[in-house]
């Protein structure tokens, strides 16, 4: 007969125990491979008006919908309008003086192209810094990205080394919106967040944004705050900047483990480690692959921007599913943790 596990022992502890460790603002949702979410929220969603975080908050969530914008790309391969070898001359009437000839979609999709980044987190720290060159009010689609870097020379050459890049996810956008006729956020909103049943997730703009939704924070040095909303585009797109819920992103991994994004062969490479950064990082199309042994421990996305972290990762050993994000720019990775704690607690009892 097996014994109640003690309160420390349990997943929740060792959330809240994190939470209150880091001040976590925000929600998260954990399903340990028996198919059920467990979800969680602590904080405030609105600070002025002490709205609390609810488990179904929509949340900025950074690069973290990188993969939306991979799935995008993926899905006009399979309806034969992109090839992942097709060069970005093929894919864009836009022009790029200096950029290579030979940049393949496959290299966009995995941070291989070399071209040069808007926003390189290699060297910059400060996003806001940004909208002094282009103001943020500006930005409401990928192709108001182009002036930060269309005339810029290249990184390194195609295919050489990966460098994580934002400007090339800037570039997919363009090219879904070229190949399928259709607006960025409108094609991912039929062909993501409708399959998969994500009604809470969207491309709002932030002047625009609908109810139930948490404000981002920045919290200063001097114990201040501000809001994110002179931080960050107005609206997100291709690269980053989408909201959605906790509940709605293990759709999506439902979504898309179960096919109904794309088919098998897709799938398995959008899944696949095709490249690595210098620390042995893996990168898929859209996602982070770390291994273990030669195979995949734990895949994830996750995003960062002021008043924003987010993170939300598959286990596929043990099927298990978590999701953290947060109205702060920090908090979403140690709560991941927390939940792999749990895991591998449960493992050794096991």
């Amino acid at each position: 007969m097996k014994t109640a596990p003690r309160k420390e022992e349990t997943m929740e502890y060792r959330l809240d125990q994190a939470a209150e460790e880091g001040g976590f603002s925000g929600a998260a949702g954990a399903d340990t491979g028996d198919g059920k979410v467990q979800t969680f929220a602590w904080g405030l969603a609105d600070r002025s008006g002490e709205r609390k975080n609810r488990p179904d908050t929509k949340f900025g969530i950074a690069s973290g919908c990188k993969v939306f914008t991979a799935v995008a790309i993926l899905r006009l391969v399979e309806e034969g309008k992109l090839s992942l070898e097709s060069v970005l001359a093929e894919c864009l009437d836009e022009t790029f003086p200096n950029f290579d000839r030979n940049i393949t979609v496959h290299q966009l999709l995995t941070h291989t192209s070399g071209v040069p980044d808007y926003f390189d987190e290699a060297i910059m720290d400060d996003f806001e810094e940004l909208w002094k060159e282009l103001p943020m009010y500006t930005i409401r689609s990928p192709a108001d990205f182009l002036p930060l870097f269309r005339d810029s020379g290249m990184m390194f050459g195609p295919g050489e080394r990966f460098h994580y890049n934002n400007a090339g996810y800037i570039l997919l956008g363009l090219i879904v919106e070229q190949a399928s006729g259709m607006r960025f956020t409108d094609y991912v909103e039929k062909h993501v967040f409708r399959p998969a049943g994500m009604k809470d997730s969207g491309y709002w703009p932030l002047d625009r944004l609908p109810s139930n939704t948490a404000t981002g924070y920045i919290d200063e040095e001097d114990g201040t705050w501000r809001t994110n909303v002179y931080s960050l585009p107005v609206q997100g797109g291709s690269d980053g900047g989408a909201f959605t819920t906790v509940p709605d992103m293990h759709k999506f991994w439902d979504a898309l483990l179960g096919r109904r994004l794309l088919r098998e062969e897709l799938t398995a490479k959008l899944l696949t480690r095709h490249a690595a950064d210098e620390g042995g990082d893996g990168y898929g199309y859209g996602v982070w692959v770390d291994m273990e042994d030669g195979r995949a421990e734990r895949i994830h996305v996750m995003g960062y921007d002021p008043g924003v972290s987010f993170h939300s990762a598959i286990y596929p050993a043990s099927g298990a599913v978590f999701t953290a994000a947060s109205n702060k720019s920090e908090g979403a990775y140690p709560m991941m943790e927390a939940f792999e704690g749990y895991l591998q607690s449960t493992e050794g009892n096991q």
